[in-house]
């Protein structure tokens, strides 16, 4: 009853016999069969008696998954699985430790895997700084440097667990900068080192230098596994028609998985599933194409494709918001003092005679210094004008989103759903408060009314706490440049029509960050479910072996019983006749002596 209420003093909802709604924020995301199952049952229960499984969805899982994060994992339960992922980044390194239950025995279905929570409630991680990239030099102290995350992990997990528990230690961006011969020193300490004194299940295939590409469709897997996306339900309208690349198999209608974009300082990802096969028109982009696309298998058994996902994954390094705007500031710089050199009024070079730059707010004044030259600038707050500044920093080349002709796979835009986190984020809920479902024309005016407000009133709002908590002196700078390169990013580089319907900004799922490395532990143990299915018909063909054995065996023990009676029996008939043979034959012996005349007496006649 407590959860109930948990529930309904945080959600609004209407249930009338006309139109049955229920409604609840605008980042609410969908929910699971079975959690809204169970949400409607505890509805149902507590008097809301009218509200339909579409209202009950509406309220969404989001609420039903805070209830569940609130528990505790029960490390006295024999029957939880765990596992542990090292994300060694580029600036530091985290430790997460899930857990799982046994597989429920549907081949279709993955593993229920969750990030374990310790006596507080509160997720298993642990982070350290610096990244152990900074390692280059002294690779003999890897093992040493990650002892500490190791250690925390091992006194979360059962010990008795420790044996069959998998560790898995994957290294990013900061790893696949150093030489090949410096990544494999490190990553041979730790695999020499780690299983002298730790007892997890860890191999040489367990510690790795992840590409860009895995990144991506780890994070691509994280999220649609926290949706749910991976639940292939009948009932769901939301469903693709998928191909797979086998030339027999038939299409496969399943749940529509959702796309992810993330627009970090540095760099922008973007990660799709494409349904159907790609016919390439040339050979060069055929061949493009594969360095981008990935096939694999999330289900346990290769003979089985329902889960069979074929992914566009890719970085573009350059196209994050800080770094778009240093290459936007290079090229002010540059064109500056070039044009100076024919021009008398040398604009730019002094404060009175600032660059007018259209991608910062009205008024505000601001320097750009490079190899030790000054550049000052004057915002003139025209939206429309920085959109066309900052489009060639997409550097499209046939279509495509860099002047290297990266190959972008088709998107069906009448039948998909995409997620943008970060600057996709941060750009429309930070001082535009538009975060959660993305509406084209909305963010356009929006950013435009916001470009053209004067600096002084901007600060003045920031002062009142109009903006949201992360909102800064620096995100009210450059949000004008910021807006408008991530519009043009999704409009004009991924091509997404200005009326797309399904695109929504959000920083968390389910009020909780989900990591690339829960897509990591779910790829890695996919097939783990297999032997758990192994197990499970071997114990079922032994019960059955018993059952039959038994029955067998009951039947022979009677048919044994049966022949040990009939044997007695027989024999007490041959005695019976013997005896009544010799009964007989002694009748007959006294009946001839008497015939002969002969009186028989005792021993002592007379």
């Amino acid at each position: 009853m407590r959860i109930v209420l948990f529930f309904l003093h945080r959600i609004t909802f209407s249930c009338l016999p006309a139109s049955w709604y229920c409604s609840v924020s605008q980042l609410s995301l969908g929910c699971a069969p079975r959690q809204r199952l169970l949400l409607l049952v505890l509805l149902r229960n507590t008097g809301y008696k009218h509200c339909s499984s579409q209202c009950v969805c509406v309220l969404s899982s989001r609420y039903l998954s805070i209830a569940e994060s609130m528990e505790a994992t029960d490390v006295l339960n024999p029957a939880l699985n765990y596992g542990i992922v090292v994300d060694c980044g580029s600036s530091g390194s985290r430790v997460f430790v899930y857990y799982w239950p046994p597989h429920n025995g549907n081949p279709h279905t993955l593993l229920d895997i969750k990030q374990m929570k310790d006596r507080d409630r509160k997720p298993v991680v642990k982070k350290i700084k610096p990244g152990i990239s900074t390692l280059a030099k002294s690779p003999a102290e890897a093992s040493d440097y990650l002892h500490p995350l190791l250690s925390f992990a091992a006194a979360h997990v059962p010990q008795n667990k420790h044996k069959e528990t998998p560790l898995y230690i994957l290294c990013t961006a900061g790893m696949r900068l150093l030489p090949d011969s410096v990544q494999a020193a490190i990553l041979e300490d730790l695999v020499t080192d780690v299983p002298l004194e730790f007892d997890f299940l860890f191999s040489r295939s367990h510690a790795e230098v992840i590409s860009g590409k895995q990144e991506g469709v780890y994070a691509w897997i994280g999220i649609n596994f926290v949706l749910g996306r991976f639940e292939h339900a009948d009932d769901e309208s939301a469903t693709v028609e998928v191909t797979t690349g086998s030339q027999d198999q038939r299409p496969i209608s399943r749940r529509r998985t959702v796309g992810i974009m993330d627009m970090g300082g540095a760099s922008l990802q973007i990660a799709y599933e494409v349904p159907s096969s790609i016919t390439f028109s040339t050979p060069e982009e055929e061949e493009a194409g594969k360095m981008v696309l990935a096939e694999f298998n999330l289900g346990c058994d290769v003979e089985h494709t329902q889960h069979v996902y074929r992914v566009y994954v890719t970085t573009f390094l350059g196209f994050g918001g800080n770094m778009a705007r240093q290459r936007y500031e290079d090229q002010l710089v540059n064109k500056t003092l070039s044009k100076n050199r024919f021009l008398t009024t040398q604009t730019g070079l002094s404060a009175d005679k600032p660059y007018l730059d259209p991608c910062l707010p009205g008024g505000l004044s601001d320097t750009v210094v490079r190899d030790n030259r000054t550049l000052y600038l004057r915002g003139q707050g025209d939206w429309t004008r920085c959109q066309e500044a900052v489009r060639p920093f997409l550097g499209l080349h046939n279509g495509t989103m860099s002047p290297g002709g990266v190959y972008q796979a088709p998107i069906n835009f009448s039948n998909s759903e995409f997620y943008g986190f970060s600057e996709f984020f941060y750009c429309t809920e930070d001082v535009l408060r538009l975060g959660g479902q993305y509406d084209s024309q909305k963010y356009s005016r929006a950013a435009m009314d916001y470009c053209s407000t004067k600096w002084s009133t901007l600060k003045q709002r920031l002062d009142n706490k109009l903006f949201s908590q992360q909102a800064d002196i620096s995100r009210l700078k450059y949000q004008c440049f910021k807006s408008a390169w991530m519009y043009e990013v999704l409009h004009s580089g991924f091509r997404f029509p200005a009326d797309y319907p399904s695109l929504k900004t959000a920083q968390l799922v389910y009020d909780k960050e989900v990591q690339w490395t829960l897509g990591a532990i779910l790829f890695k143990t996919r097939f783990l479910p297999l032997r758990d299915l192994q197990q499970e018909t071997l114990r079922q063909s032994h019960s059955s072996w018993l059952r039959s054995s038994f029955v067998y065996n009951h039947h022979l023990f009677s048919l044994c019983i049966l022949v040990v009676v009939l044997a007695i029996l027989l024999y007490i008939l041959r005695l019976r006749r013997i005896h009544q043979r010799e009964q007989r034959q002694a009748e007959a012996l006294n009946l001839l002596w008497v015939e002969e005349g002969e009186v028989v007496f005792s021993s002592g006649g007379y």
